[in-house]
């Protein structure tokens, strides 16, 4: 079955990396700045309430038969209450270590997904499990805990079968790249934030932030490298830090950032979608791109914007 909506569509709906030791990884993007095992494990609980409530949400929305009108059928529709039990699990789990470990845990907040049926749920749950591993991948470097480490690791592996079970059953590759790609604190909370309508007064402040969006309007020809796409910047004027004039998007991999020149059009940008270097991880499959007046370096002091999300196929 291969459902056709664009992962560009839903982001538009919904309106550090990693320090690995191998010499050949390049042009690293520096961590965030310093925070406690407590802060991710609470950065860890806001994704996963967010995904608990989706679900839940979703799937009480939304009958079997509803799902199978899309074409998704009964063991789909199982899998699926699989997945939001999985959820629902992580939440209790962070939410017991947080406790036992002194800290306050975070509540669910309230949230507007934007989903109007079934297919547009399937292809949210797709970002949205995508987003997750990124997360849990990018925040793993600034775990301190050996014990914290392993639980987390643990949750990165479910929510990989997760969004490769999905985009199984959206007709995508359930494993496009060989490498996963790490995403920020502050890269997947702005991914996280349009879901986001307002959270207890009460839940701990955490250290993360939004940047502007990116959005990457939808498009019915396959995104591939070599193609120019259109990033659009409905909420912010992007200038470069230093002055310039030339803005850069920013294509994130785990071997480092790729960059490629950025053209002004009217109210974004146009970009070539750049080919990875050799030896570089391969764009492909769930992709974020930010926008930057730098080309050395991706830092959360240097991201003007973005990320943007939007899927890429195989070069032709």
């Amino acid at each position: 079955m291969k459902v056709t909506l664009s992962v560009a569509a839903l982001a538009a709906v919904a309106s550090a990396a990693p320090k690995p030791g191998m010499s050949n990884l390049k042009k690293i993007r520096q961590a965030a700045p310093q925070i406690t095992d407590a802060d991710i494990l609470n950065y860890a609980l806001t994704l996963e309430h967010l995904e608990d409530k989706f679900y839940r949400e979703g799937l009480g929305n939304y009958t079997e038969g509803e799902f199978a009108s899309f074409g998704f059928d009964a063991t789909f529709y199982g899998n699926l209450k699989e997945i939001s039990s999985d959820e629902t699990t992580h939440v209790k789990f962070l939410t017991a270590a947080l406790t036992a470990a002194g800290a306050t845990p975070v509540k669910e907040c309230t949230y507007a997904f934007g989903v109007t049926d079934p297919k547009m749920f399937v292809a949210t749950s797709s970002i949205l499990e995508g987003v997750g591993v990124s997360a849990y991948l990018g925040a793993a470097a600034e775990i301190v805990s050996a014990e914290y480490l392993t639980a987390a690791g643990s949750i990165l592996t479910v929510e990989s079968r997760h969004s490769s079970y999905i985009r199984s059953s959206l007709g995508e590759s359930p494993f496009p790249s060989p490498f996963d790609v790490p995403l920020s604190l502050n890269e997947v909370y702005t991914l996280a934030a349009p879901f986001i309508v307002s959270c207890p007064s009460d839940n701990p402040t955490l250290p993360v932030k939004a940047f502007p969006k990116v959005v990457s309007p939808p498009t019915n020809d396959p995104i591939t490298p070599g193609k120019t796409i259109t990033l659009l910047t409905p909420d912010s004027i992007v200038k470069p830090a230093d002055g310039s004039s030339q803005i850069y998007a920013a294509f994130i991999t785990v071997t480092g950032p790729v960059f490629a020149p950025a053209t002004a059009t009217d109210g974004g940008f146009t970009v070539t979608v750049p080919t990875a270097p050799e030896g570089g991880a391969p764009i492909a499959g769930q992709t974020y791109a930010v926008l930057t007046g730098c080309n050395t370096t991706v830092t959360d002091e240097t991201v003007a914007a973005g990320p943007a999300v939007f899927e890429v196929g195989p070069a032709k």
